[in-house]
């Protein structure tokens, strides 16, 4: 493709380096993230909010010196760097790898600290965008965005609403160790990777015309949810490795937590993840059950779920979770349902 060998030639142009350049942006799943979900920057929010943006820009550049701690994002982001390790080993010329972006309104003039720290922890982030105190939403599509991940509700919301996929990130309780050679993606299942629609019966009707509803439309397919299309791109992933002969050692772990009873509702989920032709590495039914102790023993590098106590639960054992603002879903036309996380934009780019 002439992108493909335009983009080959502009990277020639970055010259000899050690580091791995970023991969083409047209190939790639870019995730953008903000500063505050990478790094641990409390402290300078609270000079933002508090004393304003020219005394916030004041202490980053006064500081530029002193790198950033790691904030509740970083084990996340440092485990997609695993994956796209592996993956350069077994495929060398692909592009097909996780792209980290860094997107903020803050000012250029913060940039050096932000790159010192992330050149001190060795990360592979080449792209910025750096909007000057302006959204940057709207540039998310600009850099082919299908993740955006905020601290910020009220971005998140804005990023929904052009269309692009976008949680709020919750910072968890206390520190815990994940796993360093192996990306573990945690799901809810209805109203995330399946669509709200039998999860809605339940809350209006209850369970009982919930088992009722499921039974009657066991052999009927679940809609496809937000997170289907990520699941889908993890999937994708992991085949590569299977493909070389490391399904065992794949980098990449899947976990289906979910609050449906295996016996009552859980055909239909079966019968559709096998439709779509996706594997779930770990599936578990909770049966209305507490999650905690699942999260406590799975230890995900980050946790999707529609439901704060859900998200809570995550937080309290030490994981990132990630859901919209209010922890609720709406309606949204011709785009289906939304919890943060678009479906479509999830799909294969050209």
């Amino acid at each position: 493709m002439i992108e493909d060998k335009e983009w080959s030639a502009r990277k020639a142009n970055f010259g000899v380096t050690t580091s791995p350049l970023p991969p083409d942006p047209k190939l790639a799943v870019t995730v953008a993230i903000s500063p505050r979900t990478l790094f641990d920057m409390v402290a300078e929010n609270k000079i933002y909010a508090n004393q304003g943006v020219e005394q916030y820009i004041a202490y980053q550049v006064e500081h530029e010196d002193e790198i950033l701690n790691p904030g509740h994002s970083f084990p996340f982001v440092k485990a997609l760097m695993t994956v796209n390790s592996r993956l350069r080993e077994l495929y060398p010329d692909s592009e097909e790898l996780f792209d980290i972006v860094l997107m903020t309104n803050s000012h250029a003039e913060v940039a050096v600290r932000l790159i010192r720290s992330i050149n001190h922890y060795n990360l592979t982030i080449e792209r910025f965008c750096m909007t000057g105190g302006q959204s940057p939403i709207g540039y998310l599509k600009a850099y082919d965005t299908n993740l955006y991940l905020s601290k910020d509700p009220e971005k998140v919301t804005e990023a929904v609403e052009v269309g692009i996929a976008a949680a709020t990130m919750y910072s968890p309780d206390y520190e815990t160790e994940f796993s360093e050679t192996q990306l573990r993606v945690a799901f809810d299942g209805d109203a995330m990777i399946f669509s709200d629609e039998s999860e809605i019966i339940m809350k209006q009707s209850g369970m009982e015309m919930f088992f009722e509803h499921e039974k009657k439309n066991e052999d009927i397919l679940l809609a496809q949810g937000p997170l289907k299309g990520f699941l889908d791109v993890l999937g994708k992933l992991q085949r590569k490795f299977c493909t070389k002969d490391e399904r065992v050692a794949c980098p990449i772990r899947t976990f289906l937590i979910t609050a449906r009873s295996a016996a009552t509702s859980g055909v239909r989920v079966i019968k559709t993840l096998k439709s779509w032709g996706l594997e779930i590495d770990e599936a578990f039914f909770a049966a209305g059950a507490p999650k905690e102790p699942l999260l406590k023993k799975i230890k995900p590098h980050i946790l999707f779920d529609d439901q704060m106590f859900n998200i809570q639960a995550g937080k309290t054992f030490g994981t990132t979770t990630s859901a919209n603002a209010s922890g609720h879903y709406s309606k949204s036309g011709a785009t289906g349902w939304r919890l943060g996380l678009q479906p479509q934009m999830f799909s294969q780019k050209p």
